[in-house]
């Protein structure tokens, strides 16, 4: 992003975001906001003002210095970084909603990997919380898994659910390698990870036949996601494969199943 000459922010888009970091309740403290203008390398022209007021005249004053909203997007970067917020995740989540409902107009969204990615933009700010808040949503009602959602954010926020399946299944497959150190794919992965008389993951204890069973059929379910959803998506057109919301929520709601499966297994 330092390599490009981003759009500036408009008053209310800059103020709105000023509002949320540095937030009475939730944002940074006074401190912080000290802290983190200096490491972007811009002056704290009214150290004594409000929080949020403080913060907003540094950033307005920088922006028409360089009439660049560079310095903006260094500032969130630093400010917002995943390292800050360990233990937290579901507050960070929350706060990366809001910032990304402004970034939208600049085709932006800051993700928990504390980098920019490119996203379709928006024109009016009801198209904007519409965005935001669908997928809030979404999140909220289906309680998707955390580990699902650093991989098709963008694509739930984009509404582009045929490449957030994909990512939703690969999802899975990362969440086994990281437990286990595995290097294969799709169905190999599970089966090196979760079959055979002494498996090297267990969702249960793995002692009676009914929970032998059990981890079979869990087996198989994890194998049917990868065969119906990611097969089709890696090797289709686009346009060949449809996929309805409903479905893709569903979708997310059984990965997020699977996840919370894998990640209490031993």
């Amino acid at each position: 992003m330092a390599d490009i000459k981003r759009k500036m922010f408009n008053e209310g888009q800059l103020e709105t975001l000023c509002q949320i970091i540095a937030d009475t309740n939730d944002g940074l403290t006074g401190s912080q906001i000290e802290f983190y203008l200096r490491a972007s390398g811009i002056v704290d022209t009214d150290p004594s003002f409000t929080k949020w007021k403080r913060l907003y005249n540094a950033l307005v004053n920088k922006q028409n210095e360089s009439q660049a909203g560079n310095c903006v997007l260094t500032f969130i970067a630093k400010a917002l970084a995943p390292s800050r917020f360990v233990g937290k995740s579901d507050f960070y989540l929350r706060l990366l909603e809001r910032v990304n409902t402004v970034l939208l107009f600049h085709g932006l969204e800051f993700q928990e990997d504390g980098k920019f990615h490119k996203v379709a933009s928006v024109s009016t700010l009801s198209e904007a919380e519409i965005r935001a808040s669908k997928l809030q949503e979404t999140i909220a009602s289906r309680k998707l898994h955390s580990h699902l959602l650093k991989f098709c954010r963008a694509e739930l926020l984009q509404n582009n659910y045929f490449h957030a399946v994909l990512e939703a299944t690969k999802s899975i497959a990362s969440m086994i390698r990281e437990k286990t150190g595995l290097t294969s794919d799709g169905a190999a992965l599970l089966d090196e990870a979760f079959s055979g008389n002494s498996p090297i993951l267990k969702i249960n204890s793995f002692v009676t036949e009914s929970e032998k069973s059990e981890q079979k059929g869990f087996v198989n379910l994890a194998k049917g996601l990868f065969g119906t959803f990611r097969n089709p998506t890696a090797h289709s057109a686009r346009i060949e494969w449809s996929l309805s919301e409903e479905d893709a929520v569903d979708l997310f709601t059984l990965a997020s199943y699977v996840l919370r499966r894998i990640e209490k297994s031993s």
